[in-house]
């Protein structure tokens, strides 16, 4: 397997752009994944945002070090003055089935994204921030164009994207965006060029913070100014698991990818090895829509920083003049799987990961949005490149499968002779139509390319 290239690979043309321009003037993966998902803050307001939360996942070409940032959001209630009020539940349709989500003010938890990228920048950055964080603020001024793939989840997810103050960038004089029309967030560049000048403190105990807290305190949640202030993004240990020659490594989601790795069977040919690969991913949890979004980023010198954001759905709670929507993580059934202490992180399904070769180096820089989904397309796109010797390009469009509980949900094109071997080793098979946004969205840099996802819109450059 030939080395990587430097190269982004993001689910928006812009935020691609975005990062490759910050590799032209000499950044780092960190400097360009850091400057793409801010782009994303603008360009891909249907998944993710400043008032959101991700992880990180850094390798150093150098040392050979694999670092997992957490900067997700956390349980808000510190400063215990207030009860929430009650949540606004949403009917959102997906695969034809209605999923109810809730939204509103008790919906948001503390945000993570500006801490978060602060921190990528300040540990592997080369670049000055407000050189970083420009770009966004360019794309804020002019708005960007929506893809037809952003389009097509904005149409399921309006309901929640469209409620309140979202109605004027989603749904203006009454009518959804539709797919290559402008979607402008008024105030957003605004707070771009607040963060390119204050850093992410603004957000936690500059100025913009009483704003943030009396937000969503007017809409009935619960956010104060010390979980504000006493917000810190946190190191996480770094999962590892063979996959042939290969050693993948990222940090230990809600569902458990690098385990599910390890738990493969020893022979990956196909089509037998099918039924051992549901079984592995064998998903008891619920089907829910994920609003995710992974930028993946290659340098030259062969560093690598994968960052996977979400809004959740999105409160509907948005900071005024400001274009900001806030997460709805505390809306989220399947994320609330236990206690809520205030200050502690939420759980997450996202699993930003790198794969190490047999000498040492980057083989792959991959990330996925899609919720429950996620592993699966990271498993399947991972088996494509390292197993089945495809190209990543190649190896993100194929059809994939998915398991929850007894049942195979298979995307239209999937192996004949894999849905044959799943059938008899028991699993009930339901063949989709078409390559579904429920399928989850992967974005990777790998030998010979990078990648993102058609079912997400998703666009791949090269240095």
């Amino acid at each position: 397997m030939g080395s990587v290239a430097a190269g982004v690979a993001a689910s928006h043309p812009a935020t691609a752009r975005t990062g490759v321009r910050i590799l032209e003037a000499g950044g780092t993966a960190a400097d360009a994944a850091v400057a793409a998902v801010l782009a994303c803050c603008v360009a891909e307001t249907i998944y993710t945002g400043i008032g959101g939360g991700g992880f990180a996942t850094y390798f150093d070409a150098r040392t050979g070090e694999v670092t997992c940032l957490d900067f997700f959001v956390a349980v808000p209630g510190l400063d215990g003055d207030r009860k929430p009020e009650p949540m606004v539940a949403v009917d959102v349709f997906f695969g034809g089935l209605p999923q109810i989500y809730s939204i509103g003010g008790a919906s948001v938890a503390v945000p993570g994204v500006p801490a978060g990228l602060g921190e990528v920048h300040r540990r592997w950055g080369r670049l000055p921030w407000s050189e970083v964080v420009a770009p966004a603020a360019g794309l804020a001024r002019t708005g960007v164009l929506l893809p037809a793939a952003h389009a097509r989840t904005l149409k399921s997810c309006a309901p929640a994207l469209a409620y309140g103050d979202g109605a004027a960038p989603y749904q203006p004089g009454g009518r959804l965006l539709e797919s290559d029309e402008l979607l402008f967030h008024h105030g957003l560049a605004t707070a771009m060029d607040a963060l390119a000048a204050d850093g992410p403190e603004v957000f936690y105990t500059g100025e913009y913070a009483d704003l943030l807290v009396a937000t969503v305190r007017e809409a009935g949640g619960t956010l104060g100014p010390a979980d504000l202030a006493s917000y810190r993004v946190a190191e996480a240990p770094v999962d590892n698991a063979r996959l042939g020659d290969y050693r993948v490594c990222a940090r230990h989601d809600l569902n458990r990818t690098v385990d599910t790795i390890g738990a493969l069977p020893a022979d990956l040919s196909r089509p037998g090895r099918a039924a051992g690969v549901a079984a592995a991913l064998r998903n008891l949890g619920a089907q829910r829509l994920g609003d995710t979004t992974n930028v993946s980023v290659v340098d030259p010198e062969g560093n690598a920083c994968v960052i996977t954001t979400t809004l959740g759905l999105g409160a509907g709670v948005w900071l005024p003049g400001l274009g900001i929507n806030l997460n709805s993580m505390l809306g989220e059934g399947e994320l609330l799987t236990e206690e809520l202490v205030p200050g502690r992180r939420m759980s997450s399904y996202m699993c930003p990961l790198v794969v190490i070769g047999p000498d040492d180096s980057l083989a792959v820089a991959a990330g996925s949005a899609g919720a429950s989904r996620i592993r699966t397309a990271l498993v399947d796109t991972l088996l494509g490149v390292l197993v089945d010797g495809l190209d990543v390009a190649d190896a993100i469009a194929r059809p994939r499968f998915h398991a929850v509980e007894d049942t195979i949900h298979a995307e239209h094109g999937c192996s004949v002779d894999e849905l044959t071997v799943l059938r008899e080793a028991g699993w009930q098979v339901v063949e989709w139509p078409d390559l579904n946004h429920y399928f989850g969205g992967v974005t990777a840099v790998g030998p010979a390319g990078a990648a993102g996802d058609p079912r997400r819109g998703g666009v791949g450059l090269l240095l």
